[in-house]
């Protein structure tokens, strides 16, 4: 079968870094700038112990003249210090937004385009963290770490400098005392470093996505009295976050060695200075620059020494994002474009439902379009959700819908009745096996012209937080206000938008808490009838209907039928009587069987593993009295 890319759990973080600079380019003449003006502050910072040392001969000389203006050189650098500082994160806090914008934008389009089979096989809370909280993290290192990188960097260079000019021989012995060992340090807190800071992140996504599944299940959970099974649950994903913070936190501890190495060196260096100076070696002047610049050496150091582990952070979270935007880039999975003009719905049913859908666009990408009206049709179609045979869904399916056909798919749960609806409708890749509308395969054409000439109304049709009105602005196009209500009119809704407080302005509440599973659907039709598409598969709701939501819902179905195939996945006997042709899945296969009795019960195990028929194949003798396809009625 053909494997769903998943996303790592401890992605490498080799490159990391280089990797962030794709993102970080367009932005690189606000950041070149906010880089200068931290030279410069970093620059202004160095310069402070020289002049503090002039000041130091120039109070031993008595030197008034070159005290005051050693005051007044000092005064300036800190002043500039300051006002560069403060300029440089502006620029860096600004850029860094920019950047968090930018990304943040191109992860929605990435995900809005991934394969449904991508999403669908990931959490949604590691999704989420991967698409916020890296991304955040990546911002706090353009606003932090680069700045605080340059600057500690900057230092340790210009400082080295300056000690080696004011004293060889100091400089010298604080190489040989310091150095060898920091290396070390270092280099035994890398060995830790690299596992733990990514479990660290892979562990708190696995808690983030607990948490955000246990929130959306929160009223089923209640409902069977079984919250407590999914606490323990986040308490476990819990406790891991905390051990691997804890290694996180240990790995972090190794570092604070630089404390012990800074105050020995920095003892042996006085002793040193102190008896050079006595001896007439050195200038108190120069004992006073020395020990000032040793301080900022060791202070730069102690900083390094906290950003390595936020560097391993930053480059956890580079990884990380790197790896969702890489599974998710590929020319399949461009964004849908939001450009294509809404159907204008005319007055009446006839003309709306018979409208041509060859007003739409033409396909993007390849430029491959597909006919205004055509058959619908599956070939050996083969599909999984895994490598095993026992995870095949569908096993060799060929079926075909005629223009205008009404059929049904039937069967029983899990038969794959869903899964080969979204075959059909292009959101899956068959394994093996081609869909085809008008002859054309639908793998070579983009999912925006499948979008217009197949259209699918789940069972939970997405409803999102806001008014009827909102959530119809979400059919491809961006419909108006007018071509909303020629809808709602052409599927004979206006009654029911009229019973709604506010009409089409009418809040739906958090999700569409306040519209049963059947408005829902009502919903998805009318999103449809704005699509105005040549096919329209509806997965029926399973949950029982209220009786006039169940009416209404059939009203705009029957309106929206004429003119276009209509493939119903039917749960509901009365939905099932009414459809003139129905195509059976048990386990997998497609299977003779056509009465009203198979459709409510279970079929026969013998048929279910053995019968593989079409419209299109021959039926073995014992099952000719009973073809999967009906004469329309």
């Amino acid at each position: 079968m053909a494997e769903v890319r998943m996303l790592h759990e401890d992605p490498a973080t080799a490159g990391a870094l280089r990797q962030a600079w794709r993102y970080l380019r367009p932005h690189r003449r606000l950041l070149t700038v906010a880089l200068a003006a931290t030279v410069a502050s970093t620059a202004a910072v160095v310069g402070i112990a020289p002049v503090i040392g002039r000041g130091v001969d120039a109070v031993i000389a008595r030197d008034r003249t070159a005290l005051w203006w050693t005051v007044g050189g000092l005064i300036v650098i800190v002043l500039a210090r300051l006002l560069l500082l403060r300029w440089s994160e502006v620029l860096l806090a600004r850029a860094g937004e920019r950047v968090v914008q930018d990304l943040r934008d191109l992860v929605v389009e990435r995900l809005a385009g991934a394969p449904l089979r991508f999403v669908e096989a990931h959490r949604t809370g590691d999704l989420l963290r991967r698409a916020t909280g890296e991304i955040a993290d990546l911002a706090l290192f353009i606003r932090e770490q680069v700045p605080n990188l340059l600057g500690i960097g900057l230092t340790l260079v210009l400082t080295t400098v300056l000690l080696i000019v004011y004293s060889p021989l100091l400089s010298l012995v604080l190489v040989v005392l310091f150095i060898p060992a920091a290396v070390g340090v270092i280099r035994w807190f890398d060995q830790v470093a690299r596992t733990a800071f990514g479990r660290q992140a892979s562990a708190d996504a696995a808690m983030t996505a607990t948490f955000t599944e246990t929130l959306a299940a929160g009223e089923a959970l209640v409902v069977v009295g079984r919250p407590g099974e999914w606490v323990e649950r986040f308490r476990r994903d819990n406790d891991e976050l905390l051990r691997a913070s804890n290694r996180t936190i240990g790995a972090q501890n190794r570092l604070e060695l630089f404390s012990l190495l800074e105050g020995l060196a920095t003892a042996v260096l006085l002793l040193l200075s102190v008896w050079l100076a006595r001896s007439g070696h050195l200038g108190v002047g120069t004992v006073v620059v020395f020990v000032l610049a040793t301080r900022n050496l060791f202070e730069g150091l102690a900083g390094l020494s906290r950003l390595i582990g936020q560097l391993q952070t930053a480059r956890v979270g580079v990884a990380r994002l790197a790896d969702l935007l890489e599974a998710t880039d590929s020319p399949g999975t461009d964004a849908p474009g939001t450009d294509s003009p809404a159907i204008d719905l005319p007055a009446t049913a006839a003309s709306a439902m018979d409208a041509p859908a060859s007003d739409a666009p033409t396909a993007g990408g390849g430029g491959v379009s597909l006919p205004p009206r055509g058959e619908l049709a599956a070939t050996d179609l083969r599909f999984g959700y895994g490598t095993d045979e026992d995870a095949q869904v569908l096993r060799g399916v060929s079926v075909r819908f005629p223009s205008g056909d009404r059929a049904g798919l039937v069967g029983t749960t899990g038969s794959g009745k869903t899964t080969l609806a979204k075959l059909l409708c292009g959101l899956y890749e068959p394994d093996e096996g081609v869909v085809t509308f008008g002859g054309v395969d639908l793998s070579t054409v983009s999912p925006e012209e499948i979008r217009r000439h197949v259209v699918l109304v789940p069972q939970q049709v997405h409803i999102i937080t806001g008014s009827l009105a909102e959530n119809l602005a979400l059919a491809p196009g961006e419909p108006d206000r007018a071509a909303m209500e020629r809808a709602v009119e052409v599927l004979g809704l206006t009654e029911w938008v009229a019973g709604l407080p506010g009409g089409l302005d009418a809040s739906l509440g958090a999700r569409g808490e306040l519209l049963s599973a059947g408005e829902r659907q009502i919903v998805g039709l009318v999103r449809a009838a704005l699509v105005d598409p040549p096919v329209l598969v509806l997965d029926e709701a399973t949950a029982d209907l209220d009786p006039d939501v169940a009416r209404r819902l059939e009203t705009a179905v029957e309106h929206l039928r004429p003119g276009r195939t209509l493939i119903v996945i039917a749960h509901r006997q009365a939905t099932i009587d009414r459809l003139p042709r129905r195509v059976r899945l048990v386990s997998g296969r497609l299977v003779a069987g056509d009465t009203a009795g198979d459709v409510a019960g279970d079929v026969r195990g013998d048929v279910a593993g053995d019968v593989l028929v079409d419209a299109g194949h021959s039926v073995p003798s014992q099952l000719q009295s009973d073809p999967i396809v009906s004469d329309p009625a």
